[in-house]
């Protein structure tokens, strides 16, 4: 399959004329409360990110759309949470990058922690990538796709995103 690149580049120019503003006007939202993933094993999850990743575990009650599934979080930082469900007697299947889902979570971490992070990650034998200096990607016990950046909260690649 062939990809025409100045096709797509002329396509991000024109999107970003037509829809950046110069003066934008304030977001409706308050923040992200949560982001929420579904876990196969509630156990395996909070070990991978309370003891690897350093999220500590906020809570964990009873899913009120589903009975016997866990609904817990981790915090991630700046007041947000990282969410997730167990479904007990659903067969969900593995974890899949499909359109319309999941293709990675990236989360903010202060360089040294970066660094520490990046040393637990290669101890404990998690295949990972290192993008760019910056970026770390790699899955979690699910398969789903993870990116911790070093980069400040708002930027991106030395550019202000927000």
């Amino acid at each position: 399959m062939s990809i025409d690149y100045p096709a797509i580049e002329a396509t991000r120019e024109r999107i970003r004329a037509q829809h950046l503003r110069e003066h934008r006007p304030p977001s409706s939202a308050r923040g992200l409360h949560h982001f929420a993933l579904i876990s196969s094993d509630v156990e395996a999850t909070i070990a991978f990110y309370q003891d690897l990743l350093e999220f500590p575990l906020t809570e964990i009650f009873e899913n009120r759309d589903y009975r016997g599934s866990n609904h817990f979080f981790f915090d991630i930082g700046n007041g947000n949470l990282l969410a997730f469900f167990d479904f007990p007697g659903l067969d969900l299947g593995p974890y899949k990058e499909i359109l319309g889902g999941l293709h990675h979570v990236a989360i903010s971490v202060d360089p040294s922690t970066w660094e520490r992070l990046r040393g637990k990650l290669e101890a404990a034998g998690v295949p990972h990538q290192v993008e760019s200096g910056a970026s770390i990607y790699f899955a979690d016990p699910d398969g789903a796709r993870l990116e911790l950046l070093a980069d400040p909260l708002g930027e991106m690649y030395g550019s202000h995103v927000i």
